[in-house]
């Protein structure tokens, strides 16, 4: 059974880099205070109670990747949580959070400088793939607007073959 992954059109590839421009799409989100993996963990499990009946249609949505959310940063202390819903749904058919701690928003990415890696994106990986990629983008003149994130692929009982990427929008 496939699962749905976030369309986007490639604009550049060269090896783990691409530039990609994300067409609108609808989130479930959450904001967790707390340090990375504490609010990346509290995060997924608010929104998946969401999608599995947490509503107030006690329905079930199918789950879609990536998982987005905030990628870590010195200072930060609250993240940002994301799912992205099925692209079948308009922000009108989705079914109301049973808690106020959940949000549907529609978002809007553009244009996105991204890189790949595997592996669990751990605090430490995670700020080394953004270093990684801030390097690249001012090697090449590019610059960012807003923060960067962590987009995960994987089931969170996916132990190998884990796929993963660092994501910030750029200005065209």
């Amino acid at each position: 059974m496939s699962i749905e992954t976030l369309e986007y059109k490639l604009i550049l590839k060269e090896g783990i880099f691409e530039i990609r421009n994300y067409g609108d799409m609808i989130v479930a989100t959450t904001k967790v205070q707390s340090d990375y993996k504490s609010s990346t963990s509290t995060g997924f499990r608010r929104i998946f109670n969401y999608i599995v009946g947490g509503n107030d249609k006690e329905s079930k949505i199918a789950m879609t990747t990536p998982v987005i959310s905030d990628c870590p940063s010195e200072g930060l202390n609250a993240y940002n949580v994301s799912f992205v819903m099925p692209k079948e749904y308009s922000i009108e058919d989705l079914p109301k959070a049973n808690t106020s701690l959940v949000s549907i928003e529609q978002e809007s990415l553009g244009d996105v400088a991204v890189i790949t890696f595997g592996g669990w994106a751990n605090e430490s990986r995670s700020i080394s793939y953004q270093k990684k990629l801030s390097l690249l983008l001012e090697k090449k003149s590019i610059k960012t607007q807003g923060g960067f994130m962590i987009a995960r692929f994987n089931s969170p009982l996916a132990l190998m073959f884990r796929k993963n990427e660092v994501m910030v929008r750029i200005i065209s």
